[in-house]
């Protein structure tokens, strides 16, 4: 049976898993090599498929590499929204059990996948006393915004977002209105609005990214598509804070991706089919 591989676009041959391709070099590099090249950064993109174990495997074998080369390191997240930073305070100071954190955050009513996805990275972020932000924006804001745009929601809502929203870049545009075509059989049909959330989902986090940065490296688990081509959060942090970044585009074999996907594409295991969200 032929090997499973990834195929990037601009690279001659198919990836196998567990291949880390350095795309600006187009060489294949080992883990510490890629540790060597995130240890500048001040920002250090982890994307993920959400429902993938071997994605958060990858994700906290990076934050520990960073911890074990001495860099102070502090996480954000995209499953949290800022309102609930008191309670992620108290989870990085071991305050919480894992059960009152999870009920605390009200994980199953705003992220909804597994617990158990994100479990070794939470207590290892817990036991190791590092500080844990939430960077999104709250959860049924970008629905409410889709439907009705940002006019919709009140004076309350609206102090909830980033004061400037950048709907400007014409890549990110076109790549977010192939997503809106799939949901338009779901009664969704303002482009303007749909992609008004979405940009509101980038910039949200890339101010959470900037007012929490401070003088630390920090590390951001977030989907990939908010990181590929640059163009959804990390250009958008880049230009408020000026620090220099990175991103580890996490890809299952199978398919095609660009090379501009990620500064860094690691070929994962695939994700088993159907995984359960709870």
């Amino acid at each position: 049976m032929k090997p499973v591989q990834l195929d990037v676009q601009g690279i001659d041959d198919p990836l196998p898993v567990e291949a880390i391709l350095d795309t600006a070099a187009g060489t294949i590099i080992s883990f510490d090599q890629l540790m060597d090249q995130l240890v500048p950064a001040r920002v250090i993109y982890v994307g993920e498929r959400h429902d993938s174990v071997a994605h958060h495997q990858i994700q906290l074998r990076i934050i520990k590499g960073l911890i074990q080369r001495g860099l102070p390191v502090r996480v954000g997240m995209e499953m949290f929204d800022h309102t609930y930073q008191p309670r992620l305070n108290q989870w990085s100071k071991g305050e919480l059990t894992y059960e009152a954190f999870l009920k605390q955050t009200h994980w199953y009513a705003n992220w909804r996948f597994s617990d158990t996805l994100y479990k070794d990275i939470l207590l290892y972020i817990r036991d190791n006393r590092l500080a844990l932000y939430g960077l999104n924006v709250p959860f049924h804001l970008p629905r409410k915004i889709a439907i009705g745009g940002l006019d919709s929601l009140t004076p309350v809502e609206r102090a909830l977002l980033p004061e400037q929203i950048d709907t400007s870049n014409a890549d990110h545009r076109a790549y977010v209105e192939e997503i809106f075509k799939m949901h338009t059989a779901r009664g969704r049909d303002d482009f303007d609005s749909f992609y008004a959330a979405q940009c509101v989902w980038e910039d949200g986090m890339a101010s959470a990214i900037a007012k929490n940065l401070g003088s630390q490296t920090m590390v951001v688990l977030v989907g990939n598509g908010h990181i590929m081509k640059h163009f959804g959060i990390p250009d958008r942090a880049y230009k408020q804070t000026g620090a220099s970044f990175r991103t580890v585009y996490l890809a299952a074999p199978g398919r095609t991706v660009s090379r501009q996907d990620g500064d860094f594409i690691w070929v994962t295991p695939p994700a088993p089919a159907g995984h359960p969200r709870r």
